[in-house]
């Protein structure tokens, strides 16, 4: 399996689609509670600063994908923000990291100086050491930041990469 990360065409969305509205359902990483559709995902996807996808060049598959944006606005721009999405079945093959130090790269094309993120739960141990790994630095937690699709709250662990 060769895998490259690649910015979105329009083709990709519905596997883009399909793989955020998976993480939705989890209901354990991501803070959007309603699905995309046809229509949504576009608009959705269209507006951020970057989108890109992970795709197993031999097949032509769509494992996984990220989105870039400004974490807030004006004086705070320069800061970014993603958010990353793989596949249930493409899990565990690293393509998470991929996506990531893609994105680091892109931050930077894309001029912001600090990429945060604002949510990462707790018990996403998998996605926390893959970011420590990669330089990242935890901030802090916010005590029960995150409902979990269970009905029971989970603390939230802010970091971030300077670019």
């Amino acid at each position: 399996m060769e895998i490259q990360v690649r910015p979105y065409r329009e083709g990709d969305l519905p596997a883009m689609v399909r793989i955020w509205n998976e993480v939705v359902e989890d209901g354990v990483a991501f803070p959007q509670l309603d699905l995309l559709d046809e229509r949504s995902g576009r608009e959705f996807f269209a507006g951020q600063t970057h989108g890109a996808v992970a795709e197993d060049s031999d097949s032509g598959r769509i494992l996984g994908l990220y989105i870039l944006h400004p974490n807030n606005v004006g004086r705070c721009g320069h800061i970014g923000n993603a958010s990353y999405a793989v596949s249930r079945e493409s899990r565990g093959l690293h393509i998470g990291e991929k996506l990531v130090l893609d994105s680091l790269a892109q931050g930077r094309a894309c001029g912001f100086r600090v990429l945060q993120f604002n949510a990462v739960v707790r018990t996403n141990v998998h996605a926390r050491h893959l970011y420590e790994r990669l330089g990242f630095r935890p901030l802090g937690e916010i005590p029960g930041g995150f409902l979990m699709k269970d009905g029971h709250y989970e603390d939230i662990c802010l970091y971030y990469h300077l670019l």
